[in-house]
């Protein structure tokens, strides 16, 4: 059996299509359930976070596992396997343990070095235990992440490299302040009461906000969590709990709001934030109204500014709205009026000077019209040197947004804030596919090589270690045969010997089986070491060769020890 690995992630896809991709919980069980029932794999569990999906397993096929969870993966998660298929990444044996370890560092996490992965990876372990998904494979491998994970955070400074995604999305809320001086005094709003939400609210209280509010579906949770904050050691910011439909009346007086929900569909409209924005006092936080388009001036103007159509005015008989524009002309004027009769050079001039001319009394103007009025435009031009053409309407005056009055960050996948609140005046949202665009340009810390160092050290032990467990049925077998061939002989010895004291039959056993101890010691042993090399699988099935192992006696010893295993504290 091998491990294999098959996800989509920050790094992979967009936002957009982690949103669609994101799992529930009930869906994530489900998706164990039916990876472990399908035919290429033994064992499974799903790491969901905020910017991944993963679907680790243990398989015996490579390319029909790589098929089976790529479309299981798809089926729960809604998206279209051939939408989702550009998006994924696959890992296979020590590349897969490498990218578990990596993630488990924060090496792959979106701010990086960030810690909150360890409780999402615990979180991954404890629900395949609780499936009885985790065999030996999967609980060895996450269990080593956490130590791996662990490590890295002791040894190194990663720690300074990145924070939580909370303290990162505050930052970038603070727009470069100190997120304690920002948020020094303010009121904060925290919907949901899981981990993320909690971690916010903990952050908040320490930050000196003035007030925590929670808002959760779960009114238990939500003073639970109040509790918590309220009778914290480091902190004396007052919380309280609220149930989820006082939320609208809370973000009138919230400064800060974090949201985090499980919900699938969302939580805040654009229509309820700026609601709660124009709630605030009056002021609205609707979009500025859409500008008319500027009224123009003619070229020949003089004196006294006259005042012309929109450029986009349907009676124009010229589509001169679509030119380019240089100096504040339209490049195209002479060629736009080459060829064209007199009867249409009129309206048009009619049109510019704001009047308005009868296109049919014009088409019936004779050649001598045309004649003086062609003429005429030619006097013009050697004059000013060049067709009068209408001015370029002047740049609408972009209204300056107004200072937030309302913080928003919202973490959940999918997202519990309307992309649409962006938008808004009075208000500056901060949600994951902000954050992806801003954590890419993050600064990487020198201690990140050093991190890096570690989970290769590691990776090396793990796929050691797995190798050389992998051969240890096999030499459990070889010995358990060797027990009974010294057992069958001292039976025959016996037979033989009737008389035979029990002083001297023990002597007898025991000088057997250290005979046959230290025929078999050096070969194990050399095995083992052989077998934890890379490429060193085939020396398990050389074993079995060798000594003609009955394959069902190792296979029984595999699954006595992998029984042990799932019985052993995850802890």
């Amino acid at each position: 059996m091998s491990l294999l690995v098959v996800g989509l992630s920050h790094r992979s896809a967009p936002v957009s299509v982690l949103e669609r991709a994101a799992l529930s919980a009930d869906a994530q069980v489900k998706l164990v359930q039916d990876t472990v029932a399908a035919e290429p794999a033994t064992e499974a569990a799903v790491l969901a976070t905020c910017n991944r999906i993963e679907l680790y397993a243990d398989v015996d096929k490579f390319h029909a596992g790589v098929a089976e969870l790529s479309t299981l993966l798809a089926q729960h998660s809604g998206v279209g396997l051939d939408e989702l298929t550009p998006y994924l990444y696959v890992h296979y044996e020590d590349r897969a343990v490498h990218h578990l370890f990596s993630v488990a560092c924060g090496l792959d996490s979106m701010v990086v070095g960030e810690g909150q992965i360890l409780g999402q990876i615990k979180d991954s372990l404890a629900r395949a235990q609780e499936l009885h998904s985790a065999g030996r494979l999967l609980n060895d491998l996450f269990q080593q992440a956490l130590r791996v994970g662990k490590r890295a955070h002791f040894e190194t400074g990663i720690d300074r490299a990145g924070q939580s995604l909370v303290t990162f999305g505050l930052q970038q809320l603070a727009d470069g302040a100190d997120v304690a001086t920002w948020a020094r005094g303010r009121k904060a709003l925290v919907i949901g009461a899981g981990s993320m939400s909690s971690l916010a609210a903990a952050t908040l209280a320490r930050a000196g906000v003035a007030e925590v509010v929670i808002a959760n579906r779960t009114p238990d949770r939500a003073e639970r969590l109040a509790e918590i904050i309220s009778e914290g050691d480091d902190t004396d910011v007052p919380a309280r709990a609220v149930p989820m439909d006082a939320v609208p009346v809370e973000l009138t007086r919230a400064d800060i709001a974090v949201s985090c929900t499980g919900a699938t569909g969302l939580v805040l409209t654009a229509e309820d934030i700026a609601a709660a924005v124009e709630g605030r006092g009056g002021r609205s936080a609707a979009r500025p109204a859409e500008k008319a388009p500027a009224a123009r001036t003619s070229a020949e103007d003089t004196g006294t500014r006259r005042v012309l159509p929109p450029a986009a005015d349907e009676n124009c008989p010229l589509d001169l709205t679509a030119t380019t524009v240089q100096g504040g002309f339209s490049v195209h004027g002479e060629a736009a009026v080459a060829g064209l009769d007199a009867a249409a050079l009129e309206q048009h001039a009619a049109w510019a000077a704001g009047g308005a001319v009868d296109r049919r009394e014009a088409a019936r103007r004779g050649p001598e019209t045309d004649a003086d009025l062609i003429t005429a435009l030619a006097a013009t031009a050697a004059t000013v040197g060049r067709v009068p053409e209408r001015r370029k309407p002047e740049p609408a005056a972009e209204t300056p947004r107004p200072e937030p009055v309302l913080a928003l960050l919202d973490l959940a996948m999918p997202r519990d804030v309307d992309a649409a609140v962006h938008r808004l005046a009075g208000v500056r949202l901060v949600d994951i596919e902000s954050l992806a665009e801003a954590s890419a340009d993050a600064p990487m810390a020198a201690d990140v090589d050093q991190v890096r160092r570690i989970v290769a050290d590691e990776v090396a032990a793990f796929g050691a270690a797995l190798r050389a467990a992998h051969i240890t049925p096999t030499v459990v077998a070889l010995r358990a045969m060797a027990a009974d061939v010294v057992a069958n002989e001292i039976a025959r010895l016996e037979g033989r010997l009737p008389a035979l004291d029990d002083k001297h039959r023990g002597e007898i056993t025991q000088t057997v089986r250290r005979v046959v101890d230290k025929l078999l010691h050096a070969p194990t042993v050399r095995v083992k070491q052989l077998a934890a090399e890379p490429g060193g699988a085939g020396y398990a099935d050389a074993l079995r060769t060798l000594f003609d192992l009955d394959q069902d006696t190792v296979a029984a010893v595999s699954r006595a020890e992998d029984g042990t295993e799932k019985n052993r504290d995850p802890r």
